[in-house]
């Protein structure tokens, strides 16, 4: 006994209610292709923000009294808060949360990064955001050819109380030179 897909019979009222909400259609000609915008969106560079400028309150977040010890290019970047399972930080590295925003701090000096970063923070923060990554290089162009941001960003992050934990991205997501950020939730 063979099955064939058949389609389903549409009534009159159905194909007419189609064509009004579709509007006027012109078919593509044999040869004739759709043109694709080529541009790809980029990641987000600076968070949207409403209200007054919250530039004093970025500066006040993320302060520079430890200067961290500058971090091989290889070393990764890993935090647990205390009180939380490991299987947290597992989960991240693994993927299992979905990324919904991601900031990139690629040619950014360190003040401008700092204050991106916690304005960036804030706004995740505000929309709910669970898990996010945080670009922040490999330091191949700085002048000593040292991750600048890494080592800041592995200082700033552990003095936020909204991080719970934070790890290397997947090679595919930046690997060494990017972050899963685990946010509280609000």
């Amino acid at each position: 006994m063979s099955r064939k897909s058949r389609k389903p019979k549409l009534s009159a009222e159905d194909i007419a209610l189609f064509r009004r909400e579709a509007g006027p259609v012109n078919p593509m000609r044999p040869g004739n292709r759709a043109v694709l915008d080529a541009q790809r969106t980029s990641p987000v560079q600076a968070p949207r923000h409403t209200g007054r400028d919250r530039s004093h309150e970025a500066e006040e977040i993320f302060d520079e009294i430890v200067d961290p010890e500058p971090s091989v290019p290889g070393d990764e970047l890993s935090f647990l808060r205390p009180g939380l399972q490991r299987t947290q930080l597992r989960k991240m590295r693994r993927g299992a949360y979905a990324i919904r925003s991601e900031l990139d701090l690629h040619g950014m000096t360190v003040a401008e990064a700092r204050k991106q970063l916690a304005l960036f923070l804030h706004e995740c923060l505000q929309n709910g955001e669970r898990c996010v990554r945080i670009i922040h290089g490999k330091g191949r162009h700085s002048r000593e050819r040292q991750p600048v941001l890494k080592v800041k960003l592995n200082h700033w992050l552990r003095q936020s109380r909204r991080v719970l934990a934070f790890c290397p991205a997947s090679p595919a997501d930046g690997g060494t030179g990017a972050l899963y950020v685990l946010l509280a939730a609000n």
